[in-house]
């Protein structure tokens, strides 16, 4: 019953127009996406996203109400880059406050490979660049659910599938 009763109040909740993130503690996550040369897969964030305009990210989302993690972020590589990826690890969750827009996020980070498409700009109006970056050579400007992904990618705090 209590489970019942849970789901129950996340559907009521999204009836209020509560902002996710904002109003309760949003749950998202991304990919590091590599290639075979052991490069990233970055995107500039532009005008519209929540949070953090101008600064590179890996790709991601917010996971919905009754979607796996795994499989939110497989819609969100489709839907932002047209993209098919394997989800082939886990990294560790990373905490996300950001002070300006006084948000909370807890973001779930995997690696990934692409097995279909090549990756294009999607949502013009969230993401204005994308590109292969070295893991030793990363943009200055990099989120903090982007950084700390790569740096347990390199210290090799991750899972393998």
């Amino acid at each position: 019953m209590q489970e019942l009763d849970t789901c129950k109040f996340y559907k009521n909740m999204n009836n209020k127009n509560l902002i996710k993130g904002k109003d309760y503690v949003g749950v998202g996550g991304g990919c590091l996406i590599l290639n075979d040369k052991d490069e990233v897969l970055l995107m500039k964030r532009a005008g519209e996203v929540r949070n953090e305009a101008g600064w590179w990210s890996k790709p991601g989302g917010g996971v919905d109400f009754g979607e796996t993690a795994e499989k939110a972020m497989i819609r969100e590589m489709k839907e932002e880059l047209d993209i098919k990826v394997e989800i082939i690890g886990y990294l560790p969750h990373t905490n996300h406050f950001t002070k300006d827009k006084e948000q909370h996020w807890v973001a779930l980070n995997f690696v990934a490979k692409i097995i279909s498409g090549k990756p294009k700009i999607m949502e013009p109006h969230k993401c204005d660049k994308v590109d292969w970056f070295s893991m030793n050579k990363l943009p200055k400007k990099i989120t903090q659910t982007t950084e700390e992904p790569i740096k347990n990618y390199l210290d090799g705090k991750w899972i393998e599938f």
